[in-house]
This record gives structure tokens, C-alpha cells and sequence, in this order.
């Protein structure tokens, strides 16, 4: 993935040294892969939102922004963290141009680095074993880098434009705050059993893949980012981090009724339309017969 040189964003909070300490990733119990703070995020499976809605929504209907607390700190400047900059940067570029062509203005999220756990402010405490999260009440993504470790580690997959997808894909989940997908959702879930509240989850999840493809469709015409074989990298990663794949390799059985993020082909399947499209439009899980 090409990237060096390009503008860095300075939405960055660097909270690791600050003493929180412990954690580790576990995948012993269950389907922990890229996702948000479930319990923020699930809804109805019948909650449907339109193109024409999301439209709607991008040019001014979503729920106003929140001030931001300023980094205590300043990040580091390593390599790895330069890199993570730069492609929230690109996130920010593309959104901004996006919201803006359909009348909006995008506010963008702040991004914590932390090592092993740190406090939220309304997601509880944020632990390495949940893996890259977005938390709505406080609009912030929440990101342990040793995550990008421990997929080439446990999953085999790797590689910068693997790890600039799993950023996008917790930033897909901002813009879904940004327009009141998540909000709208997240109060019609009150109503619905466990099954139907999983179900409206995976929808949410397959969504904000779709929107990593938009983010990487727009960010290549922009910047030409994308090199011979990362492409496929980000496939394989999709693929891995399936509920199927991560139930068959943590319990060896799967269960469809419990998958909160999506089929391993889904999530490819949603991941590649936005990637071949680049259009919003294109990712509404919600009116989708068949995911």
C-alpha cells in the first residue's frame, strides 16, 4: 500500500504509557473479531433504511456533533503510528468530500491508541480482547495496536492496506452514527428478541464493510493507494473474521442464530461492492433480500 508522504490527520489520541495496562486478546469464548461495542449498535432486522434516507441523512439529518476532548499528549511518530494517521487522514478526505457532494458537512472521529485497556465514555472500559471498536457516545475509535499482530499471528493475513481496512471499517461505523443509523436502530432493538437483535448486527456490521469499500474505492481514484495484491489481503482478512470462520475454529460448530458481524462471504460479499462502486447507495444491508 502506498502511503508515505501523504497528509497525516491530527485526530489522534496516544493514551499508550498511560498506566491501563492488562488484557491481552482471548478468542476462547466466543466470536470476538472487528466490531463496536455490540450493545450501542444492535436494532431490528425489519428496520429498514432507504437510499433516498441516507441521502437525506448525509446532507444534515444525523445527530449533532459532540465536542471532543484535545489529546493529552501528542502521538508518537514511529512508523506504525505515522501510518495510522495517515489513513485516518484519508478517511477524513474522502467522508469530508462525500457528505459535502450530498450537501453535508462530516465531522470526523477521534482515533485512541491504547495498550490493553482504557476508559470510555460511554462504552465502559475499552479492553484489547474485543478487538478495534467504535463507541457512539463518545464518537471515538478505540484501536490496540497489537490487534494488527495478532491477525497475522492467529489468521495469517496482514499487511498495511488489511490493517488500513479494519480502520475504515470502524470509521464506517462513525458514519453510520453521523447519519442515525446506529441511534435509529439501536432504539428499535428495545423491542426484538435476542435472535432478531443479532440479526439487525449483522446488517450494521456488513455495512460499515461496505463503507470501507466506498472509503477504499474513493481514497485509490484519489491517491492510487492500492498495490498488486492488497486487494486480495483485505479478502482473506474479511474472509477470516467471519462469525462462521471464528465459531468453527473457537467452538467447532456454527451457530447462524448468535453471528453478530456476518458470513465470511458476506462480509466479503458487502466489503467488494463498496470497493467496486464507491457509491453509499450501494450499502443499504437493510432493504437486502439476500445479505
Amino acid at each position: 500500500m502506498r502511503w508515505e508522504g501523504d497528509r497525516q490527520s491530527d485526530n489522534i489520541e496516544d493514551r499508550r504509557g498511560d498506566g491501563g495496562g492488562g488484557g491481552g486478546f482471548s478468542f476462547g469464548g466466543g466470536t470476538v473479531g472487528i466490531g463496536t461495542i455490540v450493545i450501542a449498535l444492535v436494532g431490528s432486522w425489519f428496520f429498514g433504511v432507504s437510499p433516498s434516507t441516507i441521502l437525506n441523512l448525509l446532507s444534515g439529518g444525523g445527530s449533532p456533533a459532540q465536542v471532543q476532548q484535545a489529546p493529552a499528549h501528542p502521538p508518537a511518530n514511529d512508523r506504525e503510528t505515522q501510518f495510522v494517521r495517515t489513513v485516518l487522514g484519508y478517511t477524513e478526505d474522502t467522508w469530508t468530500q462525500i457528505f459535502r457532494a450530498n450537501g453535508g458537512t462530516y465531522s470526523p472521529p477521534h482515533l485512541v491508541l491504547y495498550s490493553g485497556r482504557t476508559p470510555t465514555q460511554g462504552c465502559g472500559m475499552g479492553q484489547a480482547a474485543v478487538g478495534p471498536f467504535y463507541c457512539p457516545a463518545d464518537r471515538k475509535v478505540y484501536l490496540d495496536l497489537d490487534f494488527f499482530r495478532m491477525m497475522q499471528q492467529r489468521f495469517k493475513v496482514g499487511g498495511e492496506f488489511t490493517q488500513a481496512y479494519v480502520i475504515a471499517h470502524e470509521v464506517g461505523h462513525h458514519v453510520q452514527n453521523l447519519l442515525g443509523i446506529s441511534g435509529k436502530v439501536d432504539s428499535a432493538r428495545q423491542h426484538l428478541s435476542e435472535t432478531q437483535a443479532n440479526a439487525a448486527s449483522v446488517r450494521l456490521e456488513l455495512q460499515a464493510d461496505c463503507f470501507a469499500g466506498v472509503w477504499a474505492y474513493h481514497t485509490n481514484q484519489a491517491k492510487q493507494i492500492i498495490e498488486q495484491g492488497d486487494v486480495e489481503s483485505a479478502l482473506n482478512a474479511a474472509s477470516a473474521i467471519g462469525d462462521d470462520a471464528l465459531q468453527r475454529q473457537s467452538r467447532g460448530v456454527v451457530v447462524p442464530d448468535s453471528f453478530t458481524h456476518g458470513t465470511s462471504a458476506q462480509r466479503v460479499r458487502w466489503f467488494t461492492r463498496g470497493l467496486q462502486t464507491g457509491s453509499v447507495e450501494q450499502c443499504n444491508t437493510f432493504e437486502a433480500r439476500q445479505l
